[in-house]
């Protein structure tokens, strides 16, 4: 790809569930950086930089939710009408299914895929460990059970998203809950581990925001860095009842491209 670069710098040592079994693997983030490019260029290169490097033919690809995900399916449509790549796409959202479908690409599902080969997919924040913050865009429980069903988890974004701790760029975490729990697990999240959950209120309609799911969202502010143990925390708010799903993504990614 003219005009790309990429630069894998190896950060550390990293724990990464396989199916059977807890196999230490080796973390990378990959940089494809161009001086004085725009968000939007850094986002496209960091797209194209994964989706070139880890799709390949016959594959079933996990498609992930968001705007950096508008270019990895423009390369995938590319590349299909270039190598006919023969892929079947899994979406996470409702975004993912039309893009997959608007780009004529082959959609399919987890009823069809007993496991998908890659996942690539945004991020609102990435930490050294490639711990992430997902759910920005509320789509994080389809997001994080496609994730989790991939043998290779690839995230792409821009370099507003690379920190060296959650919290430096993203002050919440979201939280996709059953409504009629909303308010129980908001005073739980906040009694137990502190800061302010708040319920995500819709902009174009009166009301909250409601989930692929038809659940609500609480966004919990936990009040800023701070060195703390995100795989307890995700645990520990997973356990209350009402609770879907967290966005956080812990020891989930293998690779994250940033532009």
């Amino acid at each position: 790809l003219r005009g790309l670069f990429c630069y894998p710098q190896l950060l550390r040592n990293s724990t990464i569930p396989s199916p059977s079994n807890f196999s230490t693997v080796i973390t990378t983030r990959a940089y494809a950086s161009v001086q004085g490019m725009s968000v939007e260029e850094a986002k496209r290169k960091a797209a194209f930089a994964a989706v070139d490097n880890h799709v390949r033919k016959n594959q079933i690809v996990g498609v992930g939710s968001g705007s950096t995900i508008v270019h990895a399916v423009d390369r995938l449509k590319e590349r299909n009408a270039q190598e006919d790549l023969n892929i079947r796409c899994v979406p996470t959202s409702f975004q993912a299914r039309q893009l997959i479908l608007d780009a004529g690409l082959v959609l399919s599902d987890l009823e069809r895929e007993a496991q998908v080969d890659i996942t690539i997919d945004g991020c609102d924040e990435s930490d050294d460990n490639l711990t992430l913050i997902k759910g920005g865009g509320g789509c994080l429980t389809q997001e994080k059970i496609v994730a989790a069903f991939s043998k290779e988890f690839v995230v792409i974004a821009d370099y507003r998203k690379n920190s060296s701790a959650l919290g430096q760029q993203w002050k919440y975490v979201p939280i996709e809950v059953v409504p009629f729990a909303w308010k129980q697990v908001k005073q739980k999240i906040e009694s137990e581990l502190g800061g302010e959950a708040k319920l995500r209120m819709a902009k174009a309609k009166a009301g909250p925001v409601v989930t692929d799911n038809s659940n609500f969202l609480l966004d919990w502010y936990w009040g800023g860095e701070g060195d703390k143990d995100w795989d307890q925390v995700n645990s520990r708010i997973v356990m209350i009842p009402g609770v879907l799903e967290t966005g956080l993504f812990v020891n989930m990614a293998q690779k994250a491209y940033f532009g």
